[in-house]
This record gives structure tokens, C-alpha cells and sequence, in this order.
């Protein structure tokens, strides 16, 4: 505790209106979400590194993020970092109540069920403003990537049963909203049904991961890093024949990609 409560010196020291960093003090909480995005995948980076010691680095960065955003607002009376952790605490123990209580759950989809039931009586006892405020879907938020927020809306939809029952039935859908792709792009050629029917096919991509609990976001990095090593092999081929990129045909380049897929079966 001690050097926590060092840290929320230090932060009030950096927002000190007279003797603060010129740059810590002029900041929002709006204006350094952009950077807490950044530390947030550099800590994912670290992970997939097994980079344990830049983890720890990572971490800290992003503790920071945490300790700025409750000085700022209880700079403006909202709350301080210490009502964050009470209130943190408080819903870890809502949360567990086969940890904290003698409620009864011993598998991981026995966790998963009473997760969702107890979020959904949290959503049920908060104040309605509007009838907006009531909809199943309206506090998944909007600015998260976008594959990660169709995969919540997916899973939230699924809770009262709007959900694919074989996964069957999602290959047949992927088939469709291709064949409305193909026709989009031949028909008008009009950029925005493109899109609109691409979006659409995306989206089932992502619910027949999750009915085979893949995650899609991981799915996705594996695949670039997995086309990222084969295009170092293209590029690195044509270095021994002392040729550049720019110089290759496609041709050329398609042969090496073939290679490198049969460098490994893994690939």
C-alpha cells in the first residue's frame, strides 16, 4: 500500500496547477483515451512476447492511465481512485457469489450462466431514464473494435435465446450474405451495398467463431502474423537473388508464397 499510495502522490504532484508537468496538467479525460488504448495492446504485445519483465513495464503503464483518469475526476468532485477500488470490490464479491457465499456453482459454464444472470439484475436495478435506457443491447459499448462488439451483441442477444442453434445453420447464412456480396459488387457496383453486404458477412464470420469459441480477435492476429512470416520469406528469397520487391512480378511472388506455406505444416 505504501507504494500505491506514493503513486496518487505523485499524480496529484504532475496535475499541480503551479508546479505540475506542462503536460499532464492540460490534459482531459477525454484527450489521453487514445493513449490508454495504446498501453492497453502494448500490455496484450508484452503477453504475446511471453516478454514477463515488459509485462510488469506494461502494467505499470497502465495503472498510471487508471490512477490519471480518478485524479481528474476527483479533481471535479466525481469520484477518487480509492471510490473506484470500494467499488470494484463491491462488485467482484456481487460477482462470486459461489466464491464469497454459499451459492452453488463447481463448472466453468455453471460460472458463465450465473455471470450473465447477475449482470443482468445489475441492468435491471439501474434507474431508467428513457425507455432507451431498458434495451438489452444499449450498454455494450460502441467504441470498442468492432469484431470484439459483434461478438458481445452476439453473446448478449443469445441470453433470451435470439441465437443460431447449429452451426450448420451459420455456414448456410455465410453462404447467402457471400452470394448478396458477389451480387452487390457485380450488379451497381455501388461502394456502399459493398460495404453494407461485407459487414454482413463479417458479422456471421464472427458468430460461427463464437459458436465454436473461437476467439475471433485472436483468430484474426494469428492470421496476420501468420501472413506477416510469409511475407518475410518472399522478401528475404528475393534478397538472395539480389532483387527487390518492387522489381518482382506477382507471378514471381505467388510462387514464393506457395513455398513458404509449405515451409511448416503449421502454416
Amino acid at each position: 500500500m505504501k507504494e500505491l499510495e506514493k503513486l496518487l502522490l505523485l499524480m496529484k504532484s504532475l496535475r499541480d496547477p503551479v508546479n505540475g508537468c506542462p503536460w499532464d496538467k492540460e490534459q482531459t479525460i477525454d484527450s489521453i483515451k487514445a493513449f490508454t488504448l495504446e498501453e492497453a495492446y502494448e500490455v496484450v504485445d508484452a503477453i504475446e512476447r511471453n516478454d514477463i519483465q515488459g509485462l510488469r513495464d506494461e502494467l505499470g503503464d497502465l495503472l498510471f492511465h487508471i490512477v490519471f483518469y480518478s485524479e481528474m475526476a476527483d479533481e471535479s468532485e466525481y469520484f477518487n481512485f480509492h471510490d473506484v477500488v470500494k467499488q470494484l470490490n463491491q462488485k467482484l464479491e456481487r460477482r462470486h457469489p459461489h466464491v464469497f457465499s454459499d451459492h452453488q456453482a463447481k463448472t466453468i459454464e455453471a460460472v458463465k450462466i450465473l455471470w450473465e444472470q447477475i449482470k443482468q439484475q445489475e441492468r435491471a436495478a439501474l434507474p431508467v431514464e428513457s425507455s432507451l435506457d431498458s434495451h438489452l443491447l444499449n450498454d455494450i459499448g460502441k467504441h470498442m473494435p468492432a469484431i470484439q462488439r459483434a461478438e458481445k451483441l452476439q453473446k448478449r442477444a443469445a441470453t433470451v435465446g435470439f441465437d443460431w442453434t447449429d452451426s450448420l445453420d451459420i455456414l448456410n447464412k455465410i453462404d447467402e450474405e457471400l452470394a448478396e456480396l458477389r451480387q452487390a459488387i457485380f450488379a451497381a457496383n455501388n461502394i456502399d451495398d459493398v460495404s453494407e453486404e461485407l459487414g454482413d458477412l463479417i458479422f456471421c464470420c464472427v458468430n460461427l467463431a463464437r459458436h465454436f469459441q473461437i476467439d475471433t480477435e485472436l483468430a484474426l492476429r494469428n492470421t496476420n502474423e501468420k501472413f506477416v512470416r510469409r511475407f518475410n520469406f518472399i522478401e528475404e528469397s528475393l534478397n538472395k537473388k539480389n532483387k527487390s520487391l518492387e522489381e518482382a512480378s506477382l507471378e514471381e511472388m505467388d510462387v514464393l508464397w506457395n513455398e513458404a506455406k509449405n515451409i511448416t505444416n503449421n502454416d
